[in-house]
């Protein structure tokens, strides 16, 4: 397995052992002492599993008090994933970086806690899988504008599909006096 810091501090790219032969292939999604090694040291408590269209954006997303890290995997298709630093104290905050999941790059990007989370679909349609290190809370999520100027994401989508929350979704402006601090 390969692991890949990148320039956002504990969000990590995931190159598993891929074993192919003639009935397919195998490879390892999670495991617990290889993913520690790693540099992911994290308990799940949810499974989720999207199927998105081409041209949707989901995100951005975090949840303020109850923080989720999250070990995303495209299954079918392709997405572009983006992690978002969005804690004023931080060092690389406002930052981002993207990477391109998909069935056939079996790559997976791990979000810690603490960071904001999208994705935008790029192939006729896509299925994420993703585990998440705390339970979906409704009531301490918030959603960023994916297009929030002062973060400046270059999307592979000009016009996405949204869904209302992203639509009447705020700046990042609009949320720091309500940020904790950083997990």
């Amino acid at each position: 397995m390969n692991f890949i810091a990148t320039q956002l501090p504990g969000v990590i790219v995931v190159e598993p052992d891929l074993f192919r032969d003639a009935r397919g292939f195998f490879l390892e999604s999670w495991n617990l002492r290889k993913y520690q090694a790693g540099g992911i040291d994290a308990s799940f408590v949810q499974t989720n599993h999207s199927l998105s269209q081409r041209g949707t954006l989901r995100g951005l997303h975090a949840q303020l008090t109850k923080p989720q890290g999250k070990l995303l995997r495209c299954v079918e298709g392709a997405i572009f994933d983006v992690a978002v630093d969005i804690w004023p104290s931080s060092p690389t905050f406002k930052r981002w970086v993207s990477v391109e999941l998909t069935a056939e790059n079996f790559r997976q990007l791990y979000v810690p806690p603490g960071y904001a989370h999208g994705f935008a679909v790029v192939s006729e349609r896509a299925q994420v899988e993703y585990a998440c290190t705390e339970f979906y809370f409704p009531e301490d999520e918030i959603a960023i504008a994916w297009n929030d100027p002062e973060i400046g994401i270059v999307w592979p989508v000009s016009e996405p599909l949204l869904s209302a929350r992203d639509v009447a979704a705020l700046p990042l402006s609009g949320w720091i006096g309500r940020l904790p601090p950083r997990p």
